[in-house]
């Protein structure tokens, strides 16, 4: 074939499967696995998996490794030390010491395609170690599990497996080396690692960020993209250079860039680059697959499937039990993380490299390794039932926990159900005490309820995505809920749940933009407060005001434009300083409560012909102090109060019809 018939077949086979695996709700890398395996020399054959095919499919993994480095954050590793450098560290250390001893005893006792010395073990010991982060966080942000107990000790995990791949491409090239100079390799590798890591760590920093001002300063994207490319390849060939392998020097120039301002423009430019890149080089690992070998060792295969998807369970579900964690918290984190993963690919490409794996043992653990990643979806989504079925006292921790939701809720009713007690969830919280009105908040971070529960703030240990904690806390005696965390797919339960139990009670969602505006409105979003938009707004006030603009007109026009925006918000109560003309004209709210005798008692909200008038019912407010919705079906009673938005002589005509008919 031609360098381009051979691009074009390269892109037609990436397009497809991927095509496949979304329409499959599967990752893309299944897609890129699946067109390697397709055209490889040992299916289709219509192409070989050349020196300068893999080569090139290899820079996909220097910019996995760079993205990697670019996402480094020391703030975030010191929040989530306990799980990372716990039972993180912990996992990997079991995982690579159980799969070494293991092979080693097979090689033993069997031989055959079993034969391997410890070099060997040890290096596939720390590939089995590793769990695919691409699929289980994209799962876990679909299903709203980010901020659960088990969601944080899975993301603490994955977050450390990250880092041990750098150690481990440092290692494995080394184990590579001939028997009598393996000490010295591993050590000369090690001293040059420390070295050249120390060197650009300690003053690489500061260079990075003079470097990348001065190129920012000539306002060319262009020039800043290929100096990104310069620097991204630069460092991995300087590290190629002293015998250590590409990915590391990209880890490196991650982490530079990470310390500067330039990182999340950086990582917009490098995308692109990342995941075509790393999809040629999975393709060229499906590449490698020989379906001969899978049919004359099918067993194997299950073996190597089965045996590393229980060990790694056992050993974490132990190592989380034993660091304080519940039976079904620790069978939850363990199901998430058995699978193998993408670092898994990328370690045993350089085994192959430098020789540390037959291809009778290389096909059948890559097979199982694809097949365990094609597991993890229905492990996830059939997590509870499993973790119900094997874990007894799981029904009872939780029954514990609503139990302690209720006893505390048992007394409030009109109170606001905060649902994520963050910064966000605290301020809205202390403005409500302000006002005397109370508050319930369900949180899922131990050491912040613990602490707020202390000073005296109602707030309690929860999911807020689990309808039972939300009965628990009172929803259906609720005056509204406010989900203050941003995790739309979190909220999205909140809302379906709210809905489903409450419909009454009106749900104001919290989120970074408005991207997701038209779901949550329709999953029965009251209102939804986009951070952007606010920001914005209060941007735009503060430069009005500093250029000269009178501060009355500034509030006046940041309130246009939230009148404009939020639907609650379009209107006001008139008051008595409300004298211009301008105000006289704005759509205003008013309260109309109904007397004994008025036309309208009897009648159901939706009979009222308020709209054909220019006027919107906002929402009812029953005599016994129960808050309903515009089209509550329950009928109108006297001394029920309703709240009208519209002109005001709108306003007068409706009040009139309400009264006397």
């Amino acid at each position: 074939m031609s360098s381009l018939a051979l691009t074009l077949l390269y892109l037609l086979a990436a397009v497809l499967g991927v095509v496949a695996c979304r329409s499959l709700r599967l990752p893309p890398m299944m897609g890129y696995l699946a067109a390697g395996i397709l055209i490889g020399p040992h299916a289709l054959a219509l192409t070989q998996n050349s020196e300068a095919v893999r080569h090139l499919g290899e820079f996909g993994v220097v910019f996995l490794m760079f993205t990697i480095g670019l996402e480094f954050n020391l703030p975030k590793l010191r929040a989530m030390r306990r799980h990372v450098f716990g039972l993180g560290l912990l996992q990997v250390m079991a995982c690579m010491a159980a799969f070494t001893v293991g092979l080693l005893v097979l090689a033993r006792l069997m031989g055959g395609v079993w034969d391997m010395g410890w070099q060997t073990a040890l290096a596939l010991g720390g590939t089995l170690a590793m769990s695919s982060t691409a699929i289980v966080v994209k799962l876990m942000a679909e299903r709203g599990e980010l901020e659960t107990e088990h969601g944080r000790r899975v993301l603490g995990i994955l977050l450390f497996q990250d880092l041990a791949v750098v150690p481990l491409l440092v290692l494995v090239p080394a184990l590579g080396s001939s028997p009598d100079r393996l000490l010295t390799a591993l050590g000369l590798a090690l001293l040059k690692a420390a070295l050249l890591v120390g060197l650009l760590l300690s003053g690489g920093q500061r260079v990075m960020r003079w470097w990348l001002t001065q190129v920012a300063r000539r306002k060319s994207d262009e020039l800043f993209m290929l100096n990104l490319l310069l620097v991204t390849l630069g460092l991995a060939w300087l590290t190629e250079l002293a015998g250590l392998s590409l990915a590391l020097g990209a880890f490196i120039a991650g982490v530079l860039v990470s310390e500067t301002e330039y990182r999340h423009q950086v990582g917009t430019d490098i995308r692109p680059f990342h995941d075509v890149l790393l999809g040629l080089f999975f393709i060229t690992v499906g590449m490698m697959l020989d379906w001969h070998i899978l049919l004359d060792h099918w067993a194997l295969v299950l073996v190597l499937l089965a045996v590393p998807l229980l060990v790694k369970t056992v050993i974490i579900v132990a190592l989380a039990h034993g660091l304080g964690a519940t039976a079904g918290v620790s069978l939850r984190t363990a199901l998430y993380v058995a699978q193998a993963g993408e670092f898994g690919f990328v370690l045993l490409a350089l085994m192959q490299t430098h020789g540390l794996l037959q291809p009778a043992l290389m096909n059948p653990v890559l097979v199982a390794m694809v097949l365990s990643m094609l597991a993890t979806p229905f492990l996830i989504q059939y997590s509870n039932r499993i973790v119900m079925k094997l874990v007894a006292s799981d029904w009872l921790q939780q029954s514990l926990q609503v139990t302690s939701i209720a006893r505390q809720a048992i007394n409030t009713s009109g109170h606001v159900l905060i649902c994520g007690y963050g910064r966000c969830g605290q301020n809205l919280a202390r403005m409500l005490e302000r006002e005397g009105i109370p508050y319930m908040a369900l949180d899922l971070d131990p050491d912040r309820v613990r602490q707020a529960a202390a000073a005296g703030d109602s707030v309690v240990f929860g999911d807020a995505t689990r309808v039972q904690a939300l009965k628990a806390a009172g929803l259906v005696r609720a005056a509204a809920v406010a989900v203050t965390y941003l995790d739309t797919p979190a909220a999205l339960k909140v809302l379906a749940h709210a809905r489903a139990q409450a419909p009454h009670v009106p749900v104001v969602v919290r989120t970074q933009d408005d991207l997701h505006l038209d779901k949550l409105l329709a999953a029965g979003a009251t209102e939804v407060v986009p951070e952007a938009i606010e920001g914005s707004l209060m941007l735009a006030g503060h430069a009005l005001a500093l250029v000269g603009v009178p501060m009355r007109r500034v509030l006046r026009l940041v309130q246009d434009q939230r009148e404009a925006r939020y639907g609650l918000l379009r209107g006001y109560f008139h008051g008595a300083d409300d004298d211009t003309v301008a105000e006289r004209d704005q759509q205003r709210l008013y309260s109309i409560t109904l007397p004994p005798g008025a036309a309208a008692v009897g009648d159901s909200p939706s009979d009222q012909p308020l709209r054909a008038m220019g006027v919107r019912l906002v929402n009812v407010r029953r005599a016994s102090g129960h808050r309903g919705a515009a089209d509550d079906a329950a009928v109108l009673a006297e001394g029920d109060t309703l709240v009208l938005c519209g002109h005001p002589a709108a306003l007068s005509l409706a009040e009139e019809k309400l009264l006397r008919g």
